[in-house]
Parts: C-alpha cells; structure tokens; sequence
C-alpha cells in the first residue's frame, strides 16, 4: 500500500492551481452517455475515482480519451445496460449512471455502490423517485434493475435535500415527457454545474441552486463543450494546510462564492483571508483560535467534506472547540489516529469536543476514507518529527498531485509506493 512520509513543522507559502471538481465531473462524466454524441469536458482532475468512471464508461461500451485536463467521451458506441460490478464497488459515486442511463437505453443493471466507509448513505431517495417518474425497480442478490420505457415528469419531494438524488433525477428527467419538478433539492454549487452542462447539451433545466429545480423534457441532445467549476473542497483543504502550518498561501482558479462557510470558520480561527473572485491569500495565525461551534448542514451551510480538516487544524487551537456531524453518522474515524499524534478529542455521538494541545507529535496513522485522510495529511503537517499515512489510496480518489502541490509551497513529504 502506498503511504506519505511527512516531516512536520514547516511553514507553507506559495501559489497553487485549484484542480476541477471531483463532485462535479462524477455525474458529468455520468451524463456523457445521455446524449448519443461527443463530450468534450476541460479542467478534468486527475484523481482515482476520475479513472474509475472512464474504465466503466468503456466497459458500456463509450470511447473514452483523455490528454491533460481534458476528458472526450464518444457515448455513440454504447452498447450494454449492464455497469460491471467491481467498478461500481470501488466507487459510490457510479449510481449516478441510473438516471442517465434509464434515459438513454431505458433500463439499467447495478450492483450496489462502494466507496468510503462513512456511514449509511443509502440509495432509498434515488430509487424512490425515479418510480415516481415511472421506472419499475427490482431488488435482488445485490443487484438493482430498473426498467422505464415511458419515463414522465412528476411532481417530486424529497425528503432530505440529497445531492446524488437531485443529480439522478435530474439525469433521468431530462428525457422524460412533460415537466418534472424536484422540491428540497440540493443547492451545491455542483448541482448547478450539471445543469449547465445538460442545457449547453440542449435540456431544459431551470432553478438550479435554488430548492426548486423544472426540467422540462426534450427529445434530442447534441454534443456539448463544458468547463469543470474549481473543487471548493480541495481549495478548503489547502486553506487548512497554511492556517495550521502558519503559513502564506494564493490560491488561483477558485469560486470564492463557492467556499464562503469555509472562509467563515477559518476567520474564526484566526486566519486572515484575502480575496477576489477567483483568487484567495490565506495567511495562518500565530495562535490558532478555537471554534466554539461547528455544524455540518447541507450547502451553503458548512460541507461535510471539510469537517475532518478543519478538526486537525482545532487540534492545535489555544482552547476548546465543538464540532457537530449532522450528515454521515461514521464520520470521525479520524480521529482515533489524531489522538495518536497526540491530539485530545472526545466523541460522544455526531458530536467531538476539541481541546487543543501546545503540539501534535508525528505518528504512524492510517487513513480511513477519503476526508480523513487529508486530514491526518494536515495534522502531520504541523506535527514535530516524522508521520506516516497509511492507505492513502483513499486519499488518490479526491485529490490531485496532492504531495507535488504540497512539496512546492515548501512541505517535507514524500509518496512511498
């Protein structure tokens, strides 16, 4: 297993280009196959879970190229319903094929997804509203196939405003005759990517980042040119990466819009931010403020994605901080391995009290999922001596050139295959 040897206690500063979106090019890369055409997507990431989904666009059957940053997919050659199970365990994000490919081909055979361990997220809203738009689902030996030859818009309420269900509605409607309408959908600025992505393919989808999404169905899509917004969840990260190392770090190609409830809580921190629309100056504080309290909430409220970052950087704060975890149940398996590095945190349900220590000490620590492992990452950054990340493959699935981006702001870590 790969790992990162990191010695710690080096001040970070310099400029870093903000890579494409993982939770933006997934259900793009998704919708390529809606179409029957070329797709050419730009700022493309280089990230495992970006590779995953071309080995299963090529194993229905689509042509796949990739030079650089940029992604074609020719879906004209699709040839297969079936999405192949060990692709779709290695990644959650592969039940996002649903929607689109009940639109294009009408039926669709998936396994259940993988992906990181962080609690329940179960497919229930998914499936639930795609049987309001008419598809028959069936259940059985860990497969689910759907079935939806007339597709029609309905009038649909989530229950909870689920990113990956707003997204395969979205997907599945597009086609579908008449109006469809998602009420409580997610608002993540992701969700509004994909819905210009659709309409430059020539949907009809209005209100997205709004609770109210229309599509309106159409009977033709063309080919289509588009550009990956900026990941705010790697930008947040690299945030944290000079806040707790005291450092001084630009940040080019960002949504600023996008991350203002990061920039919030590291302000609260003490970090001092500076920026323009797609620009971001972070400078770390000598003494790292405490957070009195930290709720994660569906966006705009503060991401998920970032809690277990912005936890090692509060490892380090001069007080006691409260984190609460209101969207995955499993989502501090951080921070047994902080605790190694010396870290003083208590877990009682969704909730973590921090109390922040003079100095987090280098550690051998083992990431769990893809979150976490950034954060022992950061943790390792500021801590005295010599830290070793294990399975940092889930660490690959969300970032790109992690270490090379690191090294050159002036980190001392190194990839050990």
């Amino acid at each position: 297993m790969s790992k990162y040897i990191i010695e710690g206690g080096k001040k970070l500063a310099g400029e870093i280009a903000v890579s494409g979106a993982k939770n933006s090019v997934l259900p793009i890369l998704a919708a390529t196959v809606l179409n029957n055409d070329i797709n050419t997507v730009f700022n493309v990431p280089d990230i495992s879970d970006l590779k995953v989904m071309i080995k299963i666009l090529r194993a229905v059957g689509c042509k796949v190229d990739r030079v650089d940053n940029i992604v074609t997919v020719d879906s004209r050659t699709l040839n297969t319903v079936r999405i192949p199970e060990e692709l779709v365990r290695e990644m959650r994000s592969s039940i996002i094929l649903m929607g689109a490919m009940l639109a294009r081909c009408q039926e669709v055979e998936v396994s259940y997804p993988g992906g990181c361990e962080i609690g329940p997220r179960p497919i229930d809203f998914h499936l639930k509203a795609l049987k309001e738009l008419g598809a028959e689902i069936e259940e059985s030996h860990g497969f689910i196939y759907c079935k939806g030859n007339n597709l029609k818009g309905a009038d649909i309420q989530l229950d909870y405003p689920s990113v990956g269900a707003t997204e395969n509605i979205m997907l599945a409607a597009i086609k579908a005759k008449g109006t469809t309408i998602i009420r409580n959908a997610a608002k993540e600025p992701e969700i509004i990517d994909l819905q210009n992505y659709l309409n430059a393919m020539g949907g009809k989808i209005y209100g997205a980042g709004t609770s109210i999404i229309r599509i309106d169905g159409v009977d033709h899509l063309n080919s289509v040119e588009h550009t990956i917004i900026p990941d705010r969840i790697v930008a947040g990260t690299y945030m944290v990466a000079s806040g707790i190392t005291g450092g001084e770090v630009v940040l080019k190609n960002i949504e600023v819009d996008h991350i203002q409830s990061i920039i919030a809580k590291l302000r609260e921190a003490g970090c001092l931010i500076y920026n323009n629309c797609t620009t971001l100056k972070i400078i770390g504080p000598k003494i790292i403020s405490p957070i009195e309290s930290l709720q994660t909430i569906p966006y705009p409220g503060f991401p998920t994605d970032m809690q277990a970052q912005v936890m090692s950087l509060l490892t380090i704060a001069n007080g006691t901080s409260i984190i609460s975890e209101t969207i995955f149940e499993n989502r501090f398996k951080h921070v047994p391995e902080l605790v190694r590095m010396g870290a003083n945190i208590k877990t009682v349900g969704n909730v973590a009290v921090i109390k922040g220590v003079s100095q987090l000490t280098g550690a051998k620590v083992t990431a769990k999922d893809l979150r976490g492992g950034a954060c022992l990452l950061l943790a390792g950054l500021a801590a005295k001596g010599t830290t070793i990340v294990d399975n940092i493959y889930h660490i690959d699935r969300g970032y790109e050139k992690l270490e090379e981006n690191l090294t050159s702001i002036g980190a001392n870590i190194r990839r050990i295959e």
